[in-house]
């Protein structure tokens, strides 16, 4: 028996996993500080929905990568303080912007994921990054469904035109 053939949670990580699961806490926390900001401008009640949604889930999945590095003697990244709901009046970002930033934080999510179960040699890692993953799909169908629904969606070019059958 090697050193990495016990229980998961008593394997080291590498030094890949501890920064991509510290990195990922710090990216979560600033997510969360910027939806909280952005919300100040949604007016849109589906759209203002998702992203608390997603914010819970974000706050979620920073305590679990938190206690996995508090475990493993790591300090967490810096927390930003809470954003204060308000009343804007003025230059404000519009809801169908608000909704493609929020499809590019859930594609970057997707992604960021992705790689993380990929670069995990510890199992219990790239299963909570899987799960992760998961909820992230989740907000991505009710995010694109959102859209379509809204007309906020923006296609790029379609291709409608179907090629002419070859007879031999």
């Amino acid at each position: 028996m090697g050193i990495l053939s016990g229980n998961p949670k008593e394997e080291p990580m590498h030094y890949g996993e501890v920064y991509t699961l510290w990195n990922y806490a710090l990216a979560a926390k600033g997510k969360v500080a910027s939806f909280q900001a952005m919300m100040n401008h949604v007016g849109d009640r589906d759209l203002k929905k998702l992203m608390e949604d997603m914010s819970e889930s974000m706050k979620d999945e920073i305590k679990q990568v938190e206690d996995i590095l508090r475990e493993n003697g790591i300090a967490s990244p810096p927390t930003t303080a809470e954003r204060p709901k308000v009343n804007l009046v003025g230059a404000r970002f519009t809801d169908p912007e608000i909704a493609v930033m929020v499809g590019a934080d859930i594609s970057a999510g997707l992604i960021a994921c992705s790689t993380i179960i990929g670069q995990s040699i510890r199992e219990d890692i790239g299963m909570m990054f899987g799960q992760f993953h998961a909820s992230r799909m989740v907000f991505a169908g009710k995010s694109l469904r959102m859209n379509k629904e809204k007309g906020w969606l923006v296609p790029p070019p379609l291709h409608v035109q179907t090629a002419e059958p070859v007879h031999a």
